[in-house]
């Protein structure tokens, strides 16, 4: 097989070619040239957001694109128009984000879109994505495969969610953990995403599907304790209930990664995966990759590459010793 991945030197970009080239396909990537790629592909340069950016593609033929594109939809709606006549099938790499809030827990593909449009400049996340979509579909049409990915974990993660919560817990101590252990959580390894991504284009599938785990794949408790032992740390977790974590003023999401409360939590870990489960979707055990994750980052001495569009991520240390002092 011949893959085409628009990116393919960070996150999940970097997973669908590491995984692309397990498999022994033949990979080409198309990026500005700001990161290397993985040794084995052919890599040609270009910035698709200027005039006469993506010559390089303007030759060659490809069995499967993948783009991970999150900005403006126009660079999508352009490089699918200009692959469609040499390429096979269209991967977009979109996100659950796309649905209109609020988003009930159990939802499904199924569920309204926001209002985007493929000829959109850059925007808010959601609505770059949503466009993206009707510019992948515009041109490929049911050889574009949507993959709506919800919360994304693992090895080469620049957001900084899970590297947060294992260098937290890597320092030892007392750590503030969000009641109650038992909450069910959802997400997706990136290489779980990029075989499965890989495998439903080489079978020919085209559409909407919601990657992410089943709901109640891990809880919070079992990803949490999974990273104390990971680390080998002597950290010991204080649960402290949501309601007096909120009245501090921590907001979930971004001072404690992974956490949601509420709408936001039915939204982002109440998905109804039954599409993508009967597509083949299979997810490695928590505890691979929270253990690769913590390898990867051990390996570039502990601090992540972070994308600079993206919020830091991270509990302030002086409210955590606060929260737990009056807890």
């Amino acid at each position: 097989m011949r893959l085409l991945v628009l990116g393919g030197t960070e996150f999940v970009g970097r997973a669908v070619v590491e995984e692309a080239l397990a498999l022994g396909w033949e990979v080409t990537t198309f990026n500005r040239g700001s990161h290397e790629p993985p040794a084995g592909v052919t890599a040609l340069r270009g910035d698709r957001t200027v005039p006469g950016g993506s010559a390089a593609l303007e030759r060659g033929e490809w069995d499967v694109v993948v783009d991970t594109w999150s900005w403006a939809p126009v660079a999508v709606r352009d490089t699918a128009s200009l692959l469609a006549g040499r390429a096979g099938h269209y991967v977009y790499v979109s996100s659950r984000s796309v649905y209109a809030p609020p988003v009930p827990f159990g939802a499904d593909e199924s569920a309204p879109i926001v209002a985007a449009s493929m000829d959109d400049e850059d925007g808010d996340y959601a609505r770059n994505k949503a466009g993206a979509e009707l510019g992948a579909v515009a041109a490929f049409g049911d050889r574009a495969l949507l993959a709506r990915a919800g919360l994304i974990l693992g090895p080469y993660e620049n957001i900084g969610r899970l590297p947060w919560w294992l260098a937290r817990i890597a320092r030892g101590g007392p750590v503030l953990a969000p009641a109650p252990a038992d909450l069910a959580l959802q997400y997706i390894d990136a290489r779980d995403l990029a075989i499965w991504c890989l495998e439903a284009a080489r079978l020919g599938l085209g559409g909407a599907y919601d990657v992410v785990s089943p709901s109640g794949f891990v809880t919070m408790g079992q990803l949490l304790e999974t990273c104390v032992k990971v680390t080998g740390s002597d950290a010991e977790l204080r649960w402290v209930e949501a309601e007096r974590i909120l009245a501090a003023g921590v907001s979930p999401w971004t001072d404690l990664p992974i956490w949601l409360v509420g709408e936001d939590y039915d939204f982002l870990h109440g998905a109804d995966v039954s599409k993508a489960v009967a597509a083949g979707l299979r997810c490695c055990p928590v505890e691979e990759t929270v253990r690769d994750t913590w390898r990867w980052l051990e390996s570039i001495g502990g601090r992540p590459p972070m994308r600079p569009d993206r919020p830091s991520v991270g509990l302030d240390p002086e409210l955590e010793v606060r929260l737990l002092r009056e807890a």
